[in-house]
């Protein structure tokens, strides 16, 4: 499996040849300077906002995405996704300085039997069902920096409350929350963690992990 990162919540997993996209960049986002464009056999979407819903920008040729955009379950490409509706909702981040609210969907599912949790645009801790559904991940990906999200101390310690084996934080860099990385890592005691450009990752690989955070560059 590999994991790749292009800025805010956009996330591409590779595994063998199926790609999975999560919250692509749609070309009316305030920041589509951090659209990739590439063809998709699954989009998940946890918010319809422009910085969470560009489908067509993950559209590519005769590759047309099987769109799921909400709570449910669903089964594509032999994989069961489980998506749950958080228990709040968020506030328009960029679209024209609109002020209405969204709401967010996590999603649950395994690819090449790694169990992932995306949480999407988490703005408090989670109700007792979806932590029950949810808890246990093998791969959490989490926000820590963004327009109404959990701040990046909040983030962690939801977390590690669930007990994953690697946290991949998602939605910082922003300039007012430019030190949301660092008090992340810094609650982690992990500091020193470097950057990577993606993330290659079997099963075996989670052997012995516990909460560990990995960064990735976008």
């Amino acid at each position: 499996m590999i994991i790749s990162y292009f800025g805010k919540q956009f996330v591409k997993i590779s595994q063998g040849d199926l790609t999975l996209a999560f919250n692509p960049i749609s070309k009316d986002s305030d920041h589509k300077d951090k659209i990739s464009r590439f063809g998709a056999d699954v989009a998940l979407i946890t918010v319809n906002h422009p910085d969470f819903n560009g489908v067509d920008t993950v559209t590519h040729g005769n590759t047309i995405p099987f769109v799921i955009s909400g709570p449910g379950d669903y089964e594509t490409r032999e994989i069961f996704i489980k998506g749950l509706m958080t228990e709040t909702e968020i506030p328009a981040r960029s679209a024209g300085g609109d002020k209405k609210k969204y709401i967010n969907t996590i999603y649950f599912l395994t690819v090449d039997e790694i169990k992932i949790c995306f949480l999407g645009s988490l703005s408090k801790d989670l109700g007792s069902e979806a932590r029950e559904a949810v808890a246990g991940a093998d791969i959490l990906f989490v926000p820590i920096g963004g327009e109404g999200v959990l701040p990046p101390k909040e983030a962690y310690k939801l977390s590690v409350s669930l007990e994953p084996k690697i946290i991949i934080p998602l939605d910082y860099g922003a300039d007012r929350m430019k030190d949301a990385l660092k008090i992340f890592l810094k609650e982690g005691g992990a500091e020193k963690t470097e950057p990577l450009d993606k993330l290659a990752i079997k099963r075996k690989d989670l052997e012995n992990k516990e909460g560990d955070i990995v960064v990735l560059k976008s």
